[in-house]
């Protein structure tokens, strides 16, 4: 590997609607762009930096977006692994909390909803910390050091005596489970094009929406034939499990860490220390600082997204309502076992790989072809038809599953859930993959805004569903968040087809 064949094709480096404000680090989620159309630069400086290391052209091997198929489905599959053990975590307890409570001398209904509730108050901390520290340290390197983290802190909530530990274990597990959540959409924007990055983003989305469906399943009978205890060692083992694949199979794909690696290596065999990446060199404090700010700024500036972190934080809401009432619907209502209670989320569960096949068969094929009608050209907003089409049946769903409570069998609740789950795991894929496009070198600050917002909706919609539900009952408590499914997402597809391009054209962040 000759020094000349590294130190080459400068212009491959310019990213793709540059030139960008303020190109921070931290937000390189798509890395050089060497695999898309050569442009000149616009700094003339570079293009002559004989010290400056990218890819060897636009089909570089070791570029993420280069490597065979195979390989990154390998690492996309290892890291959405990862995404997923951490949700398990976060539902798997709901089965067992009257034995917890009573165990942990628990009285007040809050304690109980925070013992179960406070690991994913931390989703909404942890992504802040661990995305600007993939870019410093790498993917791979965060995401086996998170998963330790929760494991041992995991772990430790089955040592518990007392209910201030629980809630500080709970909570730092939380931070840990939190990284590949952070983490894991910048590796798939790491490895993918746009053109085939729909079906990698499936896989990558169901992590989250099955994690707190498996839990309560196993959970369910784990609390009917063990103790509450047993729950967390439980996962605690299936972490250790998902590490050993991670040390096997997970491979760096982030682009300017690859990069800093060439660098080094061409450094120690030519002896030029003046060899550099067009990375700024920045410490983790300064990175850390940019990564409260930028998010915070994108939220408040970028009308795309602010509408689409409120929708994506109302969606998880739900399903984390939704989930955290099932326990009392199937026991109470049903008057079912603890463990036949907990096969209900399989509901969620098919209705999540209902929703990932469609879009696996559709969502790659339907840009394709509207991006041919385009003259070839690709727009983030041939997303769109996922999100119309997910919102109307998310709607569907939430109608059936409120209204069919108590009322009729027990299989109908379940057919609700599963339609809603259907359609929401195709509105998720479709923003996120809008988001993605829309803010390529920005991602991470994007995402990382989307996160926070989702992660407190998750925190704070069960706290409310109680007194809902109590009011209204399960119908009408239903129908009210059906009805502001129908005002946001039955809109905001058809508004974002026809005004996006003008609200990224007056982007400073937005690609292209």
């Amino acid at each position: 590997m000759s020094k000349m064949s590294k130190i080459s094709d400068k212009h491959s480096t310019s990213s793709e609607g540059s030139p960008f404000p303020e190109k921070e680090a931290g937000d390189l989620e798509a890395g050089p762009t060497a695999n898309r159309s050569p442009e000149p630069s616009l700094n003339a400086e570079v293009d002559t930096d004989p010290n400056l290391v990218t890819w060897d052209g636009p089909k570089d091997p070791e570029n993420p977006k280069n490597w065979p198929k195979g390989l990154r489905w390998k690492n996309t599959w290892t890291v959405s692994l990862f995404v997923f053990i951490s949700p398990v975590s976060s539902s798997m307890v709901a089965p067992a909390m009257d034995d917890l409570a009573k165990s942990l001398g628990m009285h007040m209904e809050i304690e109980i909803y925070l013992s179960l509730r406070i690991f994913i108050l931390a989703y909404a901390i942890g992504p802040v910390f661990f995305g600007p520290a993939s870019e410093l340290y790498g993917r791979v390197r965060l995401l086996r050091v998170s998963n330790a983290w929760y494991l041992a802190w995991n772990m430790g909530c089955g040592f518990a005596t007392t209910k201030a530990q629980l809630f500080a274990f709970r909570f730092l597990a939380g931070i840990g489970g939190s990284a590949p959540l952070a983490i894991g959409g910048g590796a798939i924007s790491d490895m993918w094009t746009a053109e085939e990055r729909g079906k990698a983003m499936g896989v990558y989305t169901l992590g989250p929406l099955l994690g707190p469906v498996i839990g309560p399943i196993a959970g369910g009978f784990i609390a009917e034939y063990s103790t509450w205890r047993w729950v967390f060692w439980a996962t605690s083992a299936a972490a250790v499990a998902v590490q050993a694949v991670g040390l096997l199979w997970l491979r760096e794909c982030h682009p300017g860490t690859l990069l800093r690696k060439r660098r080094d290596h061409l450094a120690k065999e030519t002896g030029n220390e003046n060899l550099h990446t067009a990375e700024r060199v920045e410490t983790l404090g300064y990175k850390l600082l940019h990564a409260f700010e930028r998010p915070v700024r994108m939220f408040t500036t970028q009308p795309i997204i602010f509408c689409m972190a409120i929708y994506m934080a109302y969606l998880f809401g739900i399903t984390y309502l939704m989930l955290a009432t099932f326990p009392e619907i199937w026991t109470k209502v049903y008057h079912e076992s603890s463990g036949i209670g907990g096969l209900n989320y399989l509901s969620i569960a098919i209705g999540s790989f209902t929703g990932l096949f469609f879009n696996l068969k559709l969502v790659d094929r339907i840009y394709k072809r509207l991006k041919s009608r385009n003259n070839k050209v690709g727009k983030p907003e041939f997303r769109m038809p996922s999100l119309a089409v997910g919102s109307v049946i998310s709607t569907i769903g939430l109608f059936w599953y409120g209204w069919s409570i108590g009322r009729t069998h027990w299989i109908m609740p379940n057919i609700g859930a599963l339609i809603f789950t259907m359609g929401t795991i195709s509105c998720l894929q479709g923003m996120q993959m809008y988001i993605v496009d829309s803010y390529q070198t920005y991602a991470a600050s994007a995402m990382a805004a989307c996160a926070v917002l989702r992660s407190l909706c998750g925190f704070g919609f069960p706290l409310f569903a109680p007194y809902m539900y109590n009011a209204l009952g399960y119908g009408w408590g239903t129908s009210v968040l059906a009805f502001v499914t129908m005002a946001i997402g039955w809109g905001a597809p058809f508004a974002f087809w026809h005004f996006g391009p003008q609200l990224r054209a007056i982007s400073r962040y937005a690609a292209g």
